[in-house]
């Protein structure tokens, strides 16, 4: 709690006077964190894979490329201090400035390149951050933050302004999050983490879980959609949280995508063999077995007793059901599919609503097709931020294969009960402010005098009356009535509200 504390009180300091720094200098120091995280790619990877026991060291190697090379080169042009934008038509001008001393959450599953990702758009966002790592991966946590903050303070940088607690709890998590000098907090981790950041009192990024559906449809290059399906699948075994989860296939092409499956390193399980998988995926309903996460797909089928070959990637079920009581439905975060089939359309799309529905609303959605109006007919109606289109979705949602934001920590929107759909980068860690002229004359009337207004009124009222009971008297007996003293007194009446 101690090491909290201090952690933030530097940061705080080291962020004051960080405020007084120049874009020019600002980007200086951003660019030579960047470059000293990307020189460490692989020493990096190699650290988070001995830790955590979880991923592939070549995948998390090019994890951190993206989080510090591609995420650099989509930032770097950025204006975040001082003026950003002036408007001289409407003569409006949009100042930059920082939030203050950032709070950062890492996962287990991506510790070294969210690490990277988080420190660098504080760092070009003129805020300061405090790192609280997961418990089974501080090590390479810290010594990422390590390697970013030396390159940083070479570059200028005040010292302080990267921290983090090298002996994390949950508690010591939680108290930074409501520290008072903790102006925004950066969470990426599960459902219970990102709850409580959002119920922290602060303003708060927290991304939801995901459980990609992976539709292919019946136009789609079925052999190409699927070398890229198991290609996403088991990279990294499956740790991104945009990773497909689940399968689901037209049946005019299952029999042709169940062969490339298997042509490209898929093991089909028997009924027996999806029985004994299920206990070990999830020991209770809806709770995802951590001993499996981001395990290798031969490692996963020797804990269920099953013997497939050593070159097997990814471990698939046929599934029929989706619900938390259905282990190959879930998030499963490792090499394992359900394998879903579709008898119609709309029968795919009722599956996919079913999976989001189940814990992945607001995340992303994976579809292979050669039609587009399919595709937008998919993004228009599923509940989903990012639809991924003929691309890898674990990392084509982080920006490495697509046009998005690269970024580590994706937004579910309201979907998914965030604040943000959007791929969370630096324009998320600067506030506005706003300078407006004035463009527009007005004229303001000047109120009249309630009790003049409330006589005139009643004067009026009282004329009205008077004429009605005049018009009233001009009835003769018979019925007639003189139409030209009706006229005169219609007249009258229209006049007197006309000069009203």
């Amino acid at each position: 709690m101690q090491e909290m504390r201090d952690a933030v009180k530097r940061a705080k300091e080291a962020q004051l006077e960080y405020m007084a720094f120049t874009q020019e200098q600002v980007d200086e120091i951003v660019k030579n964190a960047a470059d000293a995280a990307y020189a460490k790619s692989l020493y990096l990877a190699q650290m988070a894979v001995e830790e955590t026991g979880m991923g592939i060291v070549e995948h998390k190697k090019i994890k951190n490329e993206v989080g510090s090379k591609a995420v650099y080169e989509s930032i770097k042009d950025e204006k975040t201090v001082g003026i950003i934008r002036e408007d001289r038509v409407n003569k409006v001008t949009e100042i930059a400035y920082p939030y203050g001393v950032v709070a950062g959450i890492i996962p287990t599953t991506n510790p070294t390149s969210t690490a990277i990702f988080k420190a660098l758009i504080s760092l070009k966002t003129r805020n300061a951050i405090v790192v609280s790592p997961h418990p089974r991966a501080v090590k390479c946590t810290v010594e990422a933050l390590k390697i970013v903050n030396e390159a940083a303070i070479q570059a200028g940088a005040p010292e302080g302004l990267i921290g983090w607690i090298s002996k994390p709890s949950m508690g010591a998590t939680n108290e930074l999050m409501k520290h008072r000098d903790i102006s925004l907090i950066l969470a990426t981790g599960g459902g219970g983490l990102v709850r409580a950041a959002y119920s922290s009192g602060k303003p708060a990024y927290g991304v939801g879980p995901g459980n990609v559906p992976c539709y292919i449809e019946k136009t789609a290059k079925v052999a190409q959609s699927v070398k890229m399906i198991i290609d996403s699948k088991s990279f990294d075994n499956g740790t991104i949280c945009a990773t497909e989860q689940s399968i689901v296939a037209d049946r005019n092409i299952k029999e042709m995508a169940m062969r490339e499956l298997k042509n490209n390193g898929a093991y089909i399980l028997n009924s027996d063999e999806k029985a004994a998988l299920e206990k070990i995926i999830s020991p209770s309903p809806g709770k995802l077995n951590p001993d499996i996460v981001g395990q290798s797909a031969v490692k996963i089928a020797a804990m269920a007793g099953i013997q497939v070959p050593n070159d097997t990637r990814v471990l698939i079920a046929e599934e029929t059901k989706v619900g938390k009581d259905i282990p190959f439905s879930i998030e499963k975060l490792s090499p394992i599919f359900a394998f879903y089939t579709a008898e119609s359309y709309q029968d795919a799309k009722e599956i996919c609503l079913q999976l989001l529905n189940l814990g992945g609303r607001g995340h992303s959605l994976s579809l292979h097709t050669n039609d587009d109006a399919v595709a937008k007919d998919f993004a228009l109606e599923m509940p989903v931020s990012r639809i991924l289109v003929n691309t890898l979705s674990s990392i084509g949602a982080v920006g490495a294969t697509t046009g998005l934001m690269p970024s580590l920590t994706l937004g579910c929107g309201s979907f998914g009960g965030n604040i943000t759909s959007d791929n969370v980068t630096a324009r998320h860690l600067i506030n506005t402010k706003r300078m407006a002229y004035g463009t527009k004359e007005v004229t303001v009337p000047k109120p009249a005098a309630s009790s003049s207004i409330a006589e005139k009124e009643q004067a009026g009222s009282q004329d009205v009356d008077h004429i009605v009971s005049q018009v009233l008297q001009q009835v003769s007996p018979g019925g007639e009535v003189d139409a030209k003293m009706i006229a005169d007194m219609v007249n009258q009446v229209m006049k007197k509200y006309q000069t009203n």
